[in-house]
């Protein structure tokens, strides 16, 4: 093993390079400021769209060198802070609202949502309550996403000239709406754990061409359609958490297979057929920690389930209750 070269295998410069991507986020993001100062409104989104690229690359290169550190977590997102929530803020401000007070409020809000959800982000990643499906959906929009909804209407602006889309109320509403969508509870989809099958790969190039040759020819209005886009897929996002959520039986399955359990389902309810767990379950199986409990203190989780089903334990005793008194208090069996 030669010298300075860790066990395994990358020498200590190269573990230093998804930190140096980090720092050409953070460099790109204070650089569409400079650009934006400038009048160079093209430059600036150019630069926060050089930014993301970064910030996609870095986390890839972290784990793929196995250079993943604290400080390198803490950088990523100060450098998020700045290049998806301050940058993209004072952009709009110099675009839309210079010299004006209600300009700088819709600015503050942006940069301090942002602030506000990846801290939410950090915390998330230690979060071992939450199901196994939630590893597939981020809470909220993304930082990137975010920065690069935000801009639109600059982007209408810079492609079709003045309009109705470059007024300023409308780009401050539509600013503090994206400022909200970074701050909800929307689970959006992750990329990071989206798996292309093998048929696929061919026709997902020839989209990655496209998608090239869109942004070469019209980058502006190219941006604006995979924006709008990326939109309009948050509502099948939020159905396929909720569905998720609705099925602990295809929480371990693997994302291609989950439509044959969504095709069972369907079909089990067309056949009338009860489903499997007829409640909703927000965190894990609940079918597992009835059995749990079961193995544990069986006396206890019969109790308890008669006690759910309207039933009481008669212990020595007690005499039983009389038949039909449930139909005279007007209970209904379940």
């Amino acid at each position: 093993m030669g010298i300075g070269r860790p066990a395994n295998g990358y020498p200590a410069g190269v573990r230093l390079l998804p930190n140096a991507v980090t720092v050409l986020n953070l460099c790109a993001g204070l650089s569409a400021v400079y650009f934006a100062l400038q009048g160079r409104f093209d430059l600036a989104i150019g630069a926060v769209l050089a930014a993301a690229l970064c910030d996609a690359l870095d986390g890839g290169l972290a784990r793929l060198l196995d250079a993943s550190s604290r400080i390198g977590a803490e950088l990523d997102s100060l450098a998020d802070l700045v290049s998806f929530g301050v940058a993209p803020a004072l952009v709009i401000y110099i675009w839309a609202f210079e010299d004006t007070r209600a300009g700088w409020i819709v600015a503050l809000v942006f940069a301090v949502c942002m602030a506000l959800r990846l801290a939410r982000f950090n915390t998330l990643i230690d979060d071992d309550s939450a199901p196994p499906f939630a590893r597939e959906f981020f809470v909220g929009v993304p930082a990137p996403a975010a920065a690069m909804t935000a801009g639109i209407p600059l982007y209408l602006w810079l492609h079709f000239g003045e309009g109705w889309w470059s007024a300023d109320p409308l780009v401050g509403v539509w600013a503090l709406f994206t400022a909200g969508l970074m701050v909800s509870r929307v689970p959006t989809v992750s990329l990071k754990t989206v798996r292309v099958p093998q048929r696929a790969i061919a026709p997902l190039l020839v989209g990655v061409a496209v998608i090239v040759a869109v942004l070469l020819t019209v980058p502006f209005l190219g941006v604006t359609i995979a924006a709008v886009g990326y939109l309009l897929l948050l509502p099948y996002t939020a159905y396929r958490y909720r569905w998720l959520a609705r099925h602990p039986e295809a929480w371990d399955v693997p994302g291609r297979q989950r439509r044959a359990v969504a095709r069972a389902a369907r079909s089990a309810r067309r056949l009338g057929l009860r489903p499997p767990l007829r409640r909703r379950v927000a965190g894990r199986a609940g079918a597992m920690a009835r059995g749990v409990r079961r193995r544990l203190d069986p006396e206890g989780a019969a109790r308890r389930e008669n006690a759910a089903n309207g039933r009481a334990v008669r212990g020595p005793g007690v005499a039983p209750a009389p038949r039909g008194s449930g139909r005279r208090l007007g209970l209904r069996r379940r």
